[in-house]
Parts: C-alpha cells; structure tokens; sequence
C-alpha cells in the first residue's frame, strides 16, 4: 500500500507542525509514505470564489502529481472533500481523474482503512471536539445531529486511544464555527460572531484545548480567542495522535 502525503498549502505555510505531525503519525505504522515534491494548491479556494475555470490547471497537475499512488491522505477534511466531490465534474472529457476515488482525510484513512485500535503516548488533557462540517456532512467523519441515525464520531473514536485525554463535545455539536472559507470574508460579521458563540460553547465544556481535523476551522476560532485573550489552546487531532510518538 503506497501512500501520497498531500499537505495544503495553508497546512504548508502555516501550520507546518501539522503536515510534520501527520507524516510521523503514518510511518510510525509501518505504512509507506512518500511526500511528492512540488505540490501545489488543490485548486479549492479559486473554485469557492467563482473562478472553476482557474482551478482546472490545479486539478491536473494534481492528478498528475499523485496518480501513482493506492491513497492520497492529507490533514485537511476541506482540500480532501473538495477533491472528492468537484474533481469529477471539474476534469470531465478534459483529464483522468482517479484521486477522487482514493483521497481521504487521514482521520478517515486511519479509521476506516489502517483500522488503529491503540497509540503509544499519553496526552493527558480535557480537550473538546470540533466536528468541522465538511467533515461531517461531505465526509462522515462524525454522524450529523440533523439525521435520525445512530451516533457515531471516528475522530473522538481514534482521540480515546491516547492514555489520559478526555474528550467532550460542545453543545451544538457539529454546528458551523462561521469560517467557511470564502464566507468569511464575504460576511465577516456573521463570521465573528458565529465564531464567537462557537468557542464560548467549547469553553463552557471546561477543556484545556479544543481540537479537530481541520486547521481552517481550528484558525478562524484560534483568532477569536486570541482577540478575546481567552484561556484556551487550540491543537489539530492529528497533532494530538502523535503525541509521544
């Protein structure tokens, strides 16, 4: 099983410590994991803004870059989603596309692929679960409070592995933090203030650090906090897995 390392180009620039995380977490599996080089942006935020068309080289040359591949995993449940779902109506009669079909998010491809059922390390801390909605209604990470099914969270399923954390949901589970990529820029006062409810819910959970499998989603309230000078800390899931190892 060969792997392709996808690593976002916000991963890549600002949060690096992700993108390193996440590797470490993957080959201390055993798994083989090769980071191409020269990858480029999926093409999400020029397709988000109206402009498909400018996203269309972004596609190809992604498609190109890890076709050789069995999987393609990336820390981002957004970049994995967007592949998954608009390469196939963006590359239709102009490129093959077969990433769409083996992308996933690596909280996905740990769960429902590798199978963990144990982690080395501790991570002895309170921390509260942000479902980030793509995760949710565009990838099943997490059951959407919306349906009528059986409750199910694979990213608290794998986060419950490591010795000594405890982790709690927010009320409100799996509603919107008001990032939404383009969104909040367009409606930057719905955005803050949806952003803000969103970290007040985490907080009354009384946790040390609230986490998910988005860096956006993880951003936009890391923001906020900070603003507000409020007592919380903020730490993507993936980071959390690695911890220790």
């Amino acid at each position: 099983m060969k792997i392709g390392l996808f690593i976002p180009c916000y991963v890549d620039a600002v949060y690096p410590e992700v993108g390193v995380a996440t590797y470490k977490l993957l080959t201390s599996l055993g798994l083989d994991v090769e980071y191409p080089l020269n990858q480029t942006c999926c093409g999400q935020p020029m397709a988000n803004a109206g402009f498909e068309k400018q996203a269309i080289p972004l596609a190809e040359k992604f498609e190109d870059k890890f076709k050789g591949f069995d999987y393609v995993v990336a820390p981002s449940v957004s970049c994995v989603a967007f592949v998954k779902i608009n390469y196939p109506r963006l590359l239709k009669g102009k490129h093959e596309c077969t990433t769409s079909d083996k992308i996933m998010d690596v909280i996905e491809f740990l769960h429902d692929v590798v199978k963990v059922d144990k982690l080395p390390g501790q991570f002895p801390h309170k921390v509260s679960l942000h479902n980030s909605c793509h995760g949710v209604r565009e990838l099943g990470l997490s059951s959407p409070s919306e349906q009528n099914e059986p409750k199910f969270n694979k990213i608290k399923d794998l986060l419950e592995l490591k010795e000594g954390i405890e982790v709690v949901e927010p009320e409100r589970p799996d509603e919107c933090c008001g990032f939404g990529g383009m969104f909040s820029i367009e409606e930057t006062a719905v955005c803050e203030q949806m952003g803000k409810d969103k970290v007040k819910r985490h907080m009354d959970t009384g946790a040390e650090y609230i986490t998910g499998p988005d860096c956006s989603c993880l951003m936009h309230m890391a923001g906020i906090a900070k603003k507000q000078d409020l007592p919380i800390q903020f730490k993507h899931a993936v980071e959390i897995l690695a911890a220790g190892i």
